[in-house]
């Protein structure tokens, strides 16, 4: 090889030189690749869970009385399974039971009706007996005027007595209401979760009487990290298995996903619904959630 060929060589060799570290970077490229991808895998895998959560009553009602007395019964205790509408507890109905009883027999009685309807009988009759004989020349037209003024005081008192009637039957109406009133029902579906009167204790408007619970469906509450967000839908089905002794997995839907975060913990809120109608499955148990059609 020439000088000059030598020299062009190297000049060609000086442009475009190769690093010493060339192979070592392509390699930490390869790896970082890697791990992005190994990254994004984790983050898909993040959603399947599973996670922390607890299976809650999706009631607690505090229940009463409408009205103050005292507690003549109670029927049912601690545990009970209740139906919406069921009799829970009465109170003592000895005043509202007369009560009923004299606007009953007031509400029925024709007595004063039918005795104002005898009396404006009598007034037309007399009426008519006038009319007869003012056509005949035999009575002056005042005797008609005051036998007609006669008949419309006598129509007045029937209708008034029919008036009061129909207002004892209104009243009879009430009373049954307020009577009605001092029976304590069950608003839902559920268990007795605590009794807290017997019989023979006064009750007022804002005393608790007993605590019951709406454990079908139950609400599985949650809190899952920001990060997985997007993932999470309404309606979206997750898994539940609750914390031993408690055996098997439910599916769930979800019904609620807060869109207020908690930056604290850089976590959000999520309600599920689970079935429970044979009341099955616990409240206030833990238990895992996962999402494995999400992955």
């Amino acid at each position: 090889m020439t000088k000059q060929e030598t020299g062009h060589h190297a000049a060609m060799t000086n442009r475009n030189p190769m690093p010493k570290h060339a192979p070592a970077r392509a390699v930490l490229a390869c790896l970082a690749a890697g791990l992005i991808c190994l990254s994004a895998e984790a983050a898909r895998a993040d959603i399947t869970g599973p996670f922390d959560c607890v299976m809650d009553p999706a009631q607690v009602v505090p229940v009463g009385a409408a009205v103050s007395g005292i507690v003549a019964e109670v029927l049912v205790d601690r545990g009970d399974s209740v139906t919406a509408g069921q009799v829970l507890a009465r109170l003592d109905t000895s005043v509202d039971d007369a009560s009923v009883a004299l606007l009953q027999a007031r509400a029925n009685s024709e007595a004063g009706l039918d005795a104002q309807k005898a009396r404006r009988d009598l007034v037309a009759a007399r009426r008519d007996r006038v009319a007869a004989l003012v056509e005949r020349n035999v009575a002056a037209t005042e005797q008609m005027e005051e036998a007609e003024a006669e008949l419309v005081a006598a129509e007045a008192l029937v209708a008034e007595a029919e008036l009061e009637r129909e207002l004892a039957g209104l009243e009879l109406d009430r009373a049954n209401r307020l009577l009605e009133q001092r029976i304590v029902r069950s608003p839902l579906d559920g268990l007795v979760l605590a009794r807290h009167l017997n019989a023979g204790e006064y009750v007022s408007g804002e005393t608790r009487m007993l605590t019951l619970v709406k454990v079908d469906p139950l609400y599985v509450e949650a809190f899952l990290p920001v990060d997985i967000y997007p993932e999470i839908s309404i309606g979206m089905e997750g898994v539940i298995t609750p914390d031993a002794p408690i055996e098997g997995s439910y599916r769930a839907r979800v019904a609620v996903v807060d869109r207020v975060f908690d930056a604290a913990s850089g976590t959000f809120g999520l309600r599920l619904t689970l079935d429970n109608p044979d009341f099955a499955l616990p409240a206030g148990h833990r238990c895992l959630l996962s999402f494995p059609d999400a992955g």
